[in-house]
């Protein structure tokens, strides 16, 4: 059934019926490619609508949680193994998938949703959005190590770098690392690490883009607001 696009916006929680007519005034709202205009008609499920080259999730029925993995718990929705998964945490019906993947040892920040153009957007390495991951390891690292890290490393599948790494605590015979990657393969920081000899004690991924939420305990998880979802798309769209 057609709505309205400033009825839509709004519903969408992201400002009000006047501020969204005045989003589509400035021709700031694009419906597949062209500028809107007032008192348009357009079908939710059908039609792309973005503002300031943003979509703006309007599909019903898309879903978004942002869940803080505790260790132990593994990154699927079905673990042949038994184990307990992100899914099972959310217990949300809805086929939800998680957003790349923390391994069974590793903890933190896991979105799940069952937006396909999102986890594209996310997962993709072309498009770069960062992952924040403060790290623990066993020796305190080298000026040299640390460089390794930013200047890359060779795995078995290929060339790995991070965008970043940086010591924020040391302590005797431990140091705590913020490591800041571009992509995320299969344990790929783990195995960056310990390429370079650096030991992994505890690894914890903390930011997902411009996403963070430091309140948010081990084995929780919450909704995730309109703008924090516009914000992800933000962050990989320029």
């Amino acid at each position: 059934m057609n709505e309205r696009l400033q009825k839509l916006i709004a519903h969408s929680g992201l400002t009000s019926r006047r501020g969204a007519e005045e989003l589509i005034r400035q021709g700031r709202v694009t419906v597949d490619g062209t500028a809107a205009h007032l008192g348009q008609k357009i079908d939710p499920e059908q039609a792309s609508v973005l503002i300031d080259g943003v979509p703006l999730p309007v599909a019903p029925g898309l879903v978004y949680y942002l869940l803080n993995k505790p260790p132990g718990v593994v990154s699927t929705a079905s673990d042949p193994q038994g184990r307990r998964t992100v899914v099972e945490i959310v217990g949300d019906h809805t086929r939800l998938y998680p957003v790349g993947r923390l391994d069974v040892d590793s903890e933190g920040l896991l979105i799940l949703t069952n937006d396909g153009d999102l986890a594209h957007l996310l997962m993709h390495p072309r498009f770069e959005v960062a992952k924040t991951y403060t790290v623990l390891v066993g020796t305190n690292p080298t000026a040299r190590q640390l460089r390794d890290l930013r200047e890359g490393v060779e795995l078995e599948d290929g060339p790995a770098a991070a965008l970043s790494a940086r010591v924020i605590d040391r302590s005797e015979g431990q140091a705590l690392i913020e490591i800041v990657m571009g992509e995320g393969r299969k344990r790929e920081v783990r195995r960056m690490c310990g390429e370079v000899g650096l030991p992994v004690l505890r690894l914890v991924r903390t930011a997902i883009g411009p996403l963070r939420d430091r309140s948010l305990r081990p084995g929780s998880f919450r909704s995730l607001t309109i703008e924090e979802v516009r914000n992800l798309y933000g962050a990989a769209i320029p």
